[in-house]
């Protein structure tokens, strides 16, 4: 693996600070196959998923490396109502911390830990490295070898960026349950589907 790459953070330069732009390619490779972006039903070489950029601070301690800084950018993924474009925006400070794997995946989660509400570490596979942190440091991730990759952390955070339910706006209208009709750019003639429980009282002449 080159560390050629800015995703390629060679453990001997730390610490160092550095600047990383998440192009539109990442940004499809980690959207790839969720729902709310296939429904968008853009090209694979879509330049419009979305970009960003990361500010990070990265230096080691005692073997562990602290990954901090600030993430911004943007993606874009299909609204839940009418299924046109979403922009959703990213804006997150992230507090990474990378363990070596060797020195934690013999050790017991539970014994001696903080008094704090626990996680386990989870590496690259998620099996559990049995480390017990605090609440405060629940982004904990392993690593081995003399190169950190950071390219799981963005493609995770991307796709954690995506919204339960995205909207193009709070005000929009949806899509006409009867017809399709994307209602924020027409009207249409459909009636509101009557209620099951009165259908039969429309038989009933006056």
């Amino acid at each position: 693996m080159s560390s050629t790459s800015p995703m390629i953070v060679a453990l001997r330069d730390l610490p160092e600070d550095r600047r990383i732009e998440l192009s539109s390619e990442l940004v499809r490779e980690a959207l790839a196959g969720l729902p709310m972006r296939d429904a968008l039903e853009r090209p694979d070489d879509d330049p419009a998923a979305g970009a960003g950029q990361a500010e990070l601070s990265i230096y080691m301690e005692e073997g562990n490396v602290f990954v901090r800084g600030p993430l911004t950018g943007w993606l874009e993924v299909a609204c839940s109502r009418c299924l046109g474009p979403a922009r959703v925006i990213l804006d997150e400070d992230l507090a990474v911390t990378y363990l070596p794997r060797a020195s934690v995946a013999g050790d017991e989660a539970g014994e001696d830990g903080p008094a704090e509400a626990p996680a386990r570490a989870e590496g690259e596979e998620g099996e559990a490295l049995g480390v017990e942190l605090s609440g405060g440091d629940l982004d904990v991730y392993g690593y081995e070898g003399e190169e950190l990759d950071l390219t799981p952390l963005f493609r995770e955070q991307i796709i954690l960026a995506v919204p339960f339910a995205p909207l193009c706006s709070e005000e929009c209208k949806g899509l006409c349950p009867q017809c399709g009709a994307d209602l924020n750019q027409e009207t249409c003639e459909c009636k509101p589907p009557v209620d099951p429980r009165w259908a039969a009282l429309q038989n009933i002449k006056p």
